[in-house]
């Protein structure tokens, strides 16, 4: 089949709602793949680009601060923080903490929308890291700024971004001036944010060195927690720079607005190259689809997508509309090819199995729920908000092996033992246990009490990609029928279940055998794959 962004004209049916989903939340509820099959391509799309819904409330103070030595009194349990200045270090560590717990939270009670996956795909691309940034109220503005602009412009959020007090920090930027220009985010900005490093990028060193200067002047004030322009630390002559950007002359100004002034100026210039286009395209097709680009996917899906984000003017929905509605997109071939990232497999589990957390105010009891997560994410190598650099997560841009760098002698037995914990014993804090109830989710099933129709709709929940028929029947002869051969066998012990759930002995017998066949199939090969 020959790649094409041509609209998608097959079935609509659970399989093609579970792919989308898949790739565009971080694990769907059986409810969702339901109400998506039911809807149809078009209405899907339409849900999952709508960031019309509030920004969800920031996160809270959960933690005791009264070890550190200006601990902030200020705030009370309960309350947010992100907008109070307290720079004690100590303070600073327990909010990033609250922060990353926070975010982990927003993951599990997400809607069936874009703005999560987008939030992280900008994060991964304009990456920082929170424990160099060190100011909390910082890194927690920064992932705002990256969260409200999940789903719009491209040259507006990379503008934002060249001026965030979080990317000053990491990137040097609030030392760039005049009489020492750091280049550190003009070479960033050119090589991994909007012209990247593919075969069409042709911006030079005297490039680099011409754009640390018109980014000279900015710096952070963290008492009012924002970025602010120093005129008097600017370079006010003319910078040009090289062919590649038609050697364009962006004039040096003088005065307060002389920041944003010559930032336009540059933005406008980097995004007026085509390459810059190309370039955003491939990392979003890596990001949804997959990793191989071939000459042929360049040439009938890349270079059509770059030409709707011109043509948009770098608003980034169209092209994800373009991508997510394509026949592309639902090739076969694609379909359970990406390996999960941590997130997707750990955050997509809890929500395909409906793991219930307390309800999303109650800080006290989630949050250190959810801050087992996070140490859970970090020990399988994705520390959400410290990847582990500027360039991101490997998984994500480095050839040859893309996805496969998740998976190691490391991560592999980590990733099947976080799986069993949370199948079968769950873990507990304070008083409250999170695990997987495997009968709850069965009962969603057309027919749980048929094994074959369970298992088939286990695995195609489950699983990116299915097992053979004879894997099945292996399956439901040593799991559901317990060694018997008939099916009647399992049928009883589920009719017996619901009917008289007190009967003890038969009710072990059902809760062990589908808790043993969730365990199994989160076992799989298959179940690291969307």
């Amino acid at each position: 089949m020959i790649a094409t962004l041509t609209p998608y004209q097959g079935s609509w049916d659970q399989s093609t709602a579970r792919h989308l989903l898949k790739r565009t939340v971080f694990g769907a509820t059986k409810e969702q793949v339901d109400a998506f099959a039911a809807k149809g391509i078009s209405a899907c799309l339409d849900q999952l680009l709508d960031d019309s819904a509030p920004q969800p409330s920031p996160p809270v103070k959960e933690y005791n601060s009264s070890a550190a030595a200006s601990p902030d009194t200020l705030i009370a349990a309960g309350q947010t923080w992100v907008n109070d200045p307290n720079n004690d270090g100590t303070v600073a560590a327990l909010r990033r903490a609250s922060f990353k717990k926070w975010w982990v939270g927003r993951l599990i009670f997400q809607e069936a929308t874009l703005r999560e996956k987008m939030t992280l795909f900008w994060h991964n691309h304009f990456a920082t890291e929170s424990a160099d940034v060190g100011n909390a109220q910082y890194v927690y503005k920064h992932h705002q700024l990256l969260r409200s602009h999940a789903l719009g412009n491209i040259k507006a959020l990379t503008r934002s971004v060249s001026v965030d007090p979080a990317m000053l920090v990491y990137l040097n930027g609030q030392n760039n001036n005049r009489t020492a220009p750091d280049e550190n985010y003009s070479r960033e900005i050119q090589e991994l944010f909007v012209i990247g490093k593919g075969p069409g990028a042709g911006f030079t060193e005297a490039d680099v060195k011409a754009a640390a200067r018109v980014l000279t002047g900015w710096r952070n004030n963290a008492t009012k927690i924002e970025s602010f322009f120093d005129s008097t630390r600017h370079d006010t002559t003319n910078k040009e720079f090289s062919s590649f950007y038609g050697g364009k002359i962006i004039a040096g100004r003088t005065g307060p607005t002389a920041g944003d002034q010559e930032l336009d100026n540059l933005i406008t210039m980097l995004f007026s190259v085509e390459e810059a286009s190309l370039f955003l395209c491939r990392k979003l097709y890596r990001w949804f689809l997959y990793y191989e680009i071939t000459s042929e996917v360049e040439a009938s899906v890349i270079a059509p997508l770059a030409k709707i984000m011109r043509d948009n003017n770098f608003e980034v929905k169209p092209v994800l509309r373009a991508l997510l509605s394509s026949s592309h997109f639902y090739e076969t071939t694609y379909i359970g090819a990406q390996i999960k990232s941590p997130a997707d497999m750990l955050i997509g589990m809890l929500r395909e199995t409906d793991v219930q957390f307390a309800s999303a105010d109650a800080y006290a009891i989630n949050y250190p729920l959810w801050n087992q997560l996070v140490a859970y994410l970090t020990n399988m190598q994705q520390n959400l908000g410290d990847p582990p650099d500027v360039s991101g997560w490997k998984a994500f841009y480095q050839e040859p092996g893309f996805y496969e760098y998740w998976i190691n002698t490391d991560t592999l037995p980590k990733r099947i033992q976080y799986l069993d914990i949370l199948a079968t014993t769950g873990y507990t804090m304070n008083g409250f246990k999170v695990a997987v109830n495997g009968v709850n989710l069965v009962r969603k099933f057309s027919r749980p009490e048929n094994p074959n129709f369970l298992i088939d709709d286990l695995v195609n929940h489950l699983l990116g990609i299915g097992i053979t028929p004879a894997h099945k029947t292996q399956l439901k002869r040593d799991i559901l029928l317990a060694g018997q051969s008939e099916d009647y066998y399992w049928t009883n012990a589920w009719e017996t279940y619901v009917a008289t759930p007190s009967n003890a002995a038969n009710t072990k017998h059902v809760t062990t055998a589908i808790t043993s066949l969730v365990k199994y199939l989160m076992n799989l090969p298959e179940y690291q794959l969307m």
